[in-house]
């Protein structure tokens, strides 16, 4: 049984200028620190090196999530200015969106758009505004968004974001945040996996603004998630129990991997689609994943929870300060880690 936990147990002081502002010259150029849960020992390497670290009878899985360019700006009737951030398309011309204006937006409002196009307030859902647009919301986003970088990196959306802040094997259009540790994969790396025998699988999970969105209570018990949308098809659940089977380890690259997993096999591992809420922390006893990819995380951050309720707090934390006092680059656009396990982490589905 796990005490009750706060959100400080999950605070680490981090120098700024190790945020890293973009990405490195090449997708494979980064550093990864390799972290054993089972023993706390650490790794320093480089990603390069994470394809011999495999077996032929692991499992990597992939969230093939696509990043969209989910942020536009607008003018109120009044002239003011207005910052839409796209949460989810619900039909062909409304969506959920996140939005900034000086003095909100009432019910029935109407908000002037690029090309043309208008948004009209519908509603509230909670946090999110339900708009009604003239457009379709895809095409609309697609043609005149900029792609939204969190909000930890201190800069504009560039032309090039649009490439790299971005999987090279992204295909199903929905997220507003990329699934980071998949940034680090490129021809190269597939080429030595595929020369190994590694065998791989997709998910999808649509990221949402939410996981930017802090943890706000003191007793982590307390936190609710965020939804996101998500989709495990049955060729991957097939694909597991055959990894599993073999004695091989499924491998989920990032946490929305992990998330989509962990949601799939709750009650059993099967087929899974609509959407997840699902808070791993200390005390969740992993049945969809063996080993995990993914970047360095804010402090007191779910994502950093998730990470120690597979290898240990302490170890984490640990690992974390080794990492600040090695100079790895940090979060989105940052270094990787590549986790195994502690003892008491894992339960098979």
């Amino acid at each position: 049984m796990i005490d009750s936990m706060r959100r400080t147990d999950f605070h680490f002081d981090l120098p700024p200028e190790l945020i890293a502002q973009r990405p490195t010259a090449t997708r494979s150029a980064s550093r990864m620190l390799v972290l054993d849960g089972a023993d706390g020992s650490r790794r320093d390497l480089q990603f390069r090196d994470f394809p011999s670290l495999l077996g032929p009878s692991d499992l990597l899985v992939f969230n093939d999530t696509r990043v969209i360019p989910a942020r536009i700006f607008g003018l109120k009737e009044s002239g003011g200015r207005v910052e839409i951030l796209l949460e989810r398309a619900l039909t062909a011309n409304t969506a959920l969106v996140h939005l900034k204006a000086s003095k909100g937006l009432k019910t029935g409002a109407a908000v002037k758009l690029p090309g043309g196009h208008t948004a009209r307030m519908l509603g509230r859902w909670n946090d999110l505004f339900h708009l009604q647009f003239s457009c379709d919301v895809a095409y609309f986003f697609e043609t005149h968004g900029e792609i939204p970088l969190p909000p930890y990196i201190a800069r504009k959306a560039e032309s090039a974001d649009r490439e790299r802040y971005q999987t090279v094997y992204s295909r199903a259009p929905g997220a507003i945040a990329a699934p980071t540790a998949g940034l680090h994969f490129d021809d190269d790396i597939f080429a030595a996996l595929e020369t190994r025998g590694i065998r791989h699988a997709f998910v999808t999970l649509h990221v949402g603004a939410g996981t930017f969105q802090p943890v706000r209570v003191d007793e982590i018990e307390g936190h609710e998630m965020h939804e996101e949308y998500l989709e495990v098809p049955e060729a991957v659940c097939d694909a597991i129990k055959a990894t599993r089977a073999a004695g091989g380890r499924v491998i989920a690259v990032g946490t929305t991997v992990v998330r989509s997993l962990e949601t799939a096999a709750m009650d059993g591992l099967a087929p899974y689609r609509g959407v997840t809420r699902i808070f791993i922390k200390p005390g969740h006893r992993f049945r969809g994943v063996d080993a995990m990819l993914t970047n360095f995380h804010l402090p007191e951050s779910t994502l950093l929870m998730l990470c120690s309720a597979f290898v240990g707090r302490e170890a984490l934390l640990a690992a974390y300060a080794h990492a600040v006092q090695a100079r790895y680059r940090f979060f989105s656009y940052g270094d990787v880690m590549f986790l195994t396990p502690s003892g008491s982490a894992l339960q098979r589905a």
